[in-house]
């Protein structure tokens, strides 16, 4: 970007005011609506100050290829490579040296850095860029960033930057000043298509088709998820543009070409997920089409989650309907009927009230915080999930009775994986295991990694035969985590799971094929046509959907030997009060938590199992 590119930005004319205020203040909310230049000009702009004397700057980014172009910019900007002047930090690319100034890193690795280095040595300035999208990691770095700021380190500077959010309201939780920067947004021109029946991607296919008839310039399209745009992909195979995805799994490369600029003579059109709502510009775009749909998940306590499609929050589409309007003049086809939008929840919700929690918690006992209203959230984490997660952890090995970090929580803690998917590496046996869990736990944390098979012995052969550079970097860091490059065979993927995760342990119901039980008593499926499912027993690693209904995503087998094993498998003695005949019927189960393997009646109740059974049938009464 030249020089005169980048005094055009408006955020330039308030780079004087920051300044003023960062030479007084260590903390600033700044509202700076997209296209202002925030993300790539500001960090640039206080690279020299005083206060800084010489000391890194860290921008955060929720989203790692908002955090890789982002470097990628700046860097242009400085006519360098990325990892001289700007450096890169996410969790599969780190490209830093001692000449880096400014570090953009993913929100991911921001709780482990701190943890690492409680005084952020060489640390002048942590900014939290597009912190409208609230996401858990950023929520958690504020705060752990703002308690540092206050015990060890008084002279950090905090900055929080936002497009869309109630900055007013951060502004006084974190009791700093608010400086407003306008954006650069030409006039957008909305058309509402109104909302039919059929489903979201035919929808689009057909708005799409009509906005390259009516419109010039490239188009970007807002879709809920990766099978929507794929399925939109199949529909418009015969647009004489072209078609580019754009959602998270993506590699690299193939996110870069979406967001370049199309072949001269040439329109694009570009299918999202909402990962295109708010820091990254596509060149050529001036049509934006908008479903008007968000994916959320929200986490269940006892493993796996729920993805809902939701109506998008107001900021989210007033974010997407911007995007029409950063080159030029511009349209925002919306596919619902203008009354509705003034329906629209302002806000998406903040992941720290919905997410699992369980990485949060584990964090903070590392911090040695057991109250979480000793730090400063904007939103406090609902006491009940947090609850569930210190119990999730307990179950784990990762605390103790009291709360507090256990050897094995430090080894599970010390991994940029989720609690439950760090367990499994934490607690193999060195060597061929440990390797093997490292080589697993890759898989489940990389989305699209070793293909889309629920049979996770299959992703793993795919995973070892993949020579891609985002492959090599994750078989990399694999060997990091397992201190190992030995995994033992595909096939011992199930006991490795199972070892870590008996409550996981599944056996096939006998009234349909697919159909599971797990230990912890959810009930999950798998498409009968799967070869998985003439499976007896499973161990599942990822699931999603309701405690009754789930989805499996990736499972592994497992023999009934290894299930009975692993899963603890234990005899009792049960006894209910039969009010009809008045008297107490007793059997004997073996069962795997919630699976019941074999049930004898016994003519006899044991007196222990009667008691039970009149004392429950006393309360009842």
């Amino acid at each position: 970007m030249t020089s005169a590119a980048l005094s055009d930005l408006p955020i330039e004319r308030k780079i004087p005011e920051i300044r003023a205020a960062l030479a007084q203040l260590s903390r600033l909310v700044l509202a700076a609506p997209p296209g202002a230049g925030k993300t790539t000009r500001l960090p640039l702009a206080l690279i020299d100050e005083r206060w800084l004397g010489g000391a890194r700057i860290l921008l955060l980014e929720p989203r790692r290829i908002a955090a890789r172009l982002a470097a990628e910019r700046m860097a242009s900007t400085l006519g360098e490579k990325v990892g001289e002047t700007i450096g890169l930090s996410t969790r599969i690319d780190r490209r830093v040296s001692a000449a880096t100034r400014i570090e953009v890193v993913t929100d991911g690795l921001t709780a482990r850095r701190i943890i690492a280095d409680p005084e952020l040595h060489g640390v002048g300035a942590v900014l939290f860029d597009e912190f409208h999208e609230r996401s858990l990691a950023l929520d958690l770095g504020l705060a752990l960033a703002l308690d540092i700021q206050g015990a060890l380190r008084p002279d950090l500077r905090l900055i929080v930057m936002s497009a869309t959010l109630d900055t007013a309201r951060i502004a006084a939780r974190i009791a700093a000043p608010e400086i407003t920067s306008d954006g650069r947004i030409h006039p957008v021109e909305t058309v509402y298509l109104g909302r039919a029946s059929d489903r979201v991607e035919e929808q689009i296919a057909r708005a799409v088709r009509r906005a390259l008839r009516e419109r010039e310039g490239s188009v970007l399209a807002f879709l809920p998820g990766q099978a929507e745009i794929l399925r939109t992909v199949e529909r418009l195979g015969d647009i004489d543009a072209m078609l580019a995805p754009l959602y998270g799994a993506l590699s690299p490369a193939e996110q870069d070409a979406a967001v370049a600029p199309a072949p001269i003579g040439r329109r694009k059109v570009v299918l999202a997920t909402d990962i295109a709502e708010s820091s990254l510009t596509i060149p050529g775009v001036s049509i934006v089409i908008d479903a008007g749909l968000a994916r959320v998940a929200y986490h269940d306590p006892e493993g796996g989650s729920r993805l809902t499609t939701e109506r998008a929050s107001r900021a989210s589409v007033d974010q997407r309907r911007g995007r029409a309007g950063r080159i030029g003049p511009g349209v925002c086809y919306r596919l619902w009927d203008e009354a509705e939008t003034r329906g629209l929840a302002a806000e998406p919700t903040p992941e720290i009230l919905s997410a699992d929690l369980s990485g949060f918690a584990l964090t903070l006992a590392e911090w040695g915080v057991r109250d979480a209203a000793r730090l400063t959230f904007i939103d406090p984490p609902p006491a009940g999930r947090l609850a569930a997660a210190t119990a999730h952890l307990q179950e784990l090995g990762a605390l103790d009775a009291s709360g507090s970090l256990t050897a094995r929580g430090r080894d599970i803690a010390r991994l940029p994986l989720a609690p439950q998917i760090a367990t499994m590496i934490a607690g193999a046996a060195p060597g061929a295991d440990r390797a093997l869990a490292a080589e697993i736990a890759a898989l489940l944390s990389e989305r699209g990694l070793g293909g889309g098979d629920a049979d996770i012995a299959e992703r793993l052969r795919r995973f070892r035969a993949d020579r891609s550079p985002r492959a090599r970097a994750l078989k990399s860091q694999a060997v990091r985590w397992a201190e190992s490059d030995a995994p033992a065979a595909p096939e011992e993927a199930g006991r490795i799971i199972a070892s870590a995760l008996p409550s996981r342990i599944a056996k096939a119901r006998s009234s349909e094929p697919g159909l599971y039980l797990l230990a912890n008593g959810r009930a999950a499926r798998l498409d009968s046509a799967d070869a998985l499912s003439a499976s007896t027993y499973l161990v599942v690693a990822d699931m999603i959907g309701s405690r009754t209904n789930a989805r499996i995503l990736a499972a592994a087998r497992i023999s009934e030997e290894e299930a009975l094993a692993l899963g603890g498998a234990a005899t009792e003695d049960v006894a209910r009060y039969d009010p009809a005949t008045r008297s107490i019927r007793a059997k004997r189960v073996r069962r795997i938590g919630a699976i019941v393997l074999h049930e004898t009646p016994l003519p006899k109740p044991p007196p222990a199992a009667a008691r039970q059974a009149l004392l429950a049938a006393l309360g009842e009464l």
